[in-house]
């Protein structure tokens, strides 16, 4: 089943509004899939199309330095962070 364009708008902003409630620390696919009750696959492809649009980034490497072999954590750019901060 194909969502039209508007939904997938509106799940995006869900993405957004719980990175930007939790900024600056990250989450990982799993937990924002969990969290608004979706497939983690479309999360994920959500997320590389926010990434795109320069709203979010992906972290490669945990805090110890150690980059994650088939992970990526999630956080909004500090720019979505101040546009979203002037909105709410």
């Amino acid at each position: 089943m194909r969502l039209s364009q508007e939904k997938r708008d509106k799940i995006a902003e869900q993405i957004l509004s719980i990175l930007y409630h939790i900024y600056p620390q990250t989450r990982f696919v799993s937990n924002l899939a969990e969290e608004i009750a979706r497939d983690e696959e479309f999360i994920k492809a959500l997320m590389f199309d926010l990434r795109n649009k320069n709203m979010v980034v992906s972290i490669k490497q945990n805090p110890k330095g150690i980059f994650y072999s088939r992970r990526l954590r999630w956080r909004l750019t500090p720019q979505a962070y101040q546009a979203y901060k002037q909105h709410v």
